[in-house]
């Protein structure tokens, strides 16, 4: 698997890829992104299930505001993805990939069982919160190492020709975590009466998801390294001095459409179920079921738009993304405000993700195309996670704000800006991919 990956080693772009090179690559796609789909379920739960646990944590008697309080914890967690996305990315490109997506997968695991047996304000008062931040901001941490980590080792793994598509199993896996998020809830709703699930149901998908954590950790401990030796002691390996001496522009570059792409996402992924109840005033399980069938509809979407990329190029994607998100998030977002038919909602839901697509399928193989392999997993992971810390774990808290404010629709108006922003700087993308194809 190395000769691929380790720029020391002659090989023809097109010398073909073996039955057995197909099924060892293939299957490491599998055994990566499995892993990647039980830590965003372990992350996402979390968003699901803070309409049941807002008043165990922050007993106030507004709505919104124990909404904003699990939000600005939610947002915390986003803010440790910096961190995580530079200690695990010099992890990965001085130690191996491996070692940083294995230890990556028992952090969550720590995280999601903390949450899960953490008492309540009522037991423990100020204690309560104050756990529940300690424990979302370690799964930030491990989440910030994650994409990096994960982006990189599929973009290297995936098969020549085709890399648009396996890449998108990324986000094929990280909607899937989404998407078993939302469908644990669904399932609970229809066993658990609302007042159960406030008590103690909503506990029950944290234990779930520490659970499949230590499976996920047992199949990344059989994965096989694409950066060797040579490609690990190079000059410069991990360091955020040579990535920023050396590599700055295509680090802001990063960082400017994932500003964009990561606010649009979490728009119509994890804030859009509380929009549908706090704004359309659509019953929780409604809204969930919507949500439900919408993530599936995204998910299948992945390995389409991403093939197609393999096609047009990951520049005109990024630019279908960037200027359709321009022109539809404004009118999607207003029909949306005033759409109580879960029919239409769910079409209008799925129009959004649509457009989002053209960004979630390459996200990281764009990345890590713009980097060399001795600073690729750091330039992925820490760009992405500054850009997505700023602007995507902050999307719920600035929408819930303005709309507390009495000024829902500026928010509408702030992701179209962000979306016109990724726009002019996706027109500075290679029109041909560089690193990975070259340094192979």
């Amino acid at each position: 698997m190395n000769k691929d990956t380790t720029p020391s080693t002659p090989y023809t772009p097109y010398t073909p890829y073996t039955a057995a090179e197909k099924r060892q690559r293939i299957f490491a796609i599998v055994a990566a992104s499995s892993g990647n789909l039980v830590e965003w379920f372990d992350f996402y739960i979390y968003a699901f299930c803070a309409i049941y646990f807002a008043p165990a944590f922050f007993p106030k008697s507004d709505d919104t505001a124990q909404l904003m309080n699990t939000a600005g914890i939610f947002a915390a967690g986003f803010l440790m993805r910096p961190i995580g996305g530079w200690l695990f990315g010099r992890l990965a490109d001085r130690q191996g990939r491996k070692t940083s997506m294995v230890l990556s997968v028992s952090m969550m695991c720590v995280g999601s069982m903390v949450i899960a047996l953490t008492p309540t304000y009522a037991d423990i008062g100020a204690w309560a919160p104050a756990i529940l931040l300690a424990a979302r901001l370690l799964q930030g941490l491990s989440v910030g190492g994650e994409y990096g980590a994960t982006a990189t080792y599929m973009s290297e793994v995936a098969l020549r020709g085709q890399r648009g598509f396996f890449s998108s199993f990324q986000y094929v896996t990280l909607i899937g975590g989404q998407l078993l998020a939302v469908s644990t809830v669904v399932i609970l709703q229809q066993f658990l009466s609302e007042p159960e699930l406030k008590a103690w149901g909503w506990r029950i998908p944290f234990v779930v998801g520490a659970m499949t954590a230590v499976v996920a950790l047992f199949l990344r401990r059989t994965l096989s390294e694409t950066a060797d030796e040579n490609a690990r002691s190079k000059e410069g390996a991990g360091r955020v001095s040579h990535l920023f001496k050396f590599h700055k522009a295509a680090f802001f570059s990063v960082v400017g459409y994932t500003a964009g792409g990561s606010l649009i996402f979490y728009t119509f992924t994890t804030y859009m179920q509380k929009f549908l109840v706090n704004t359309v005033h659509m019953p929780v399980k409604t809204a969930s079921n919507v949500m439900l069938a919408a993530l599936f509809v995204f998910m299948l979407m992945q390995p389409l738009f991403g093939a197609l990329s393999d096609r047009i190029g990951r520049r005109k994607s990024m630019l279908f993304f960037s200027g359709l998100g321009v022109l539809t998030v404004w009118p999607l977002m207003t029909l949306l405000q005033t759409e109580s038919d879960p029919y239409m909602a769910l079409g209008l839901i799925i129009a959004a993700l649509a457009v989002v697509s053209f960004y979630t399928s390459v996200s990281g193989i764009v990345k890590a195309e713009m980097f060399p392999i001795e600073v690729r997993a750091l330039g992925v992971g820490l760009a992405y996670a500054v850009g997505n810390a700023l602007f995507g774990g902050s999307a719920e808290y600035v929408a819930l704000a303005l709309k507390n404010a009495g000024v829902e629709s500026a928010f509408y108006g702030y992701v179209t800006f962000m979306m016109a922003v990724a726009f002019l700087v996706s027109l500075r993308l290679p029109k041909t991919p560089s690193y990975l194809e070259t340094d192979h």
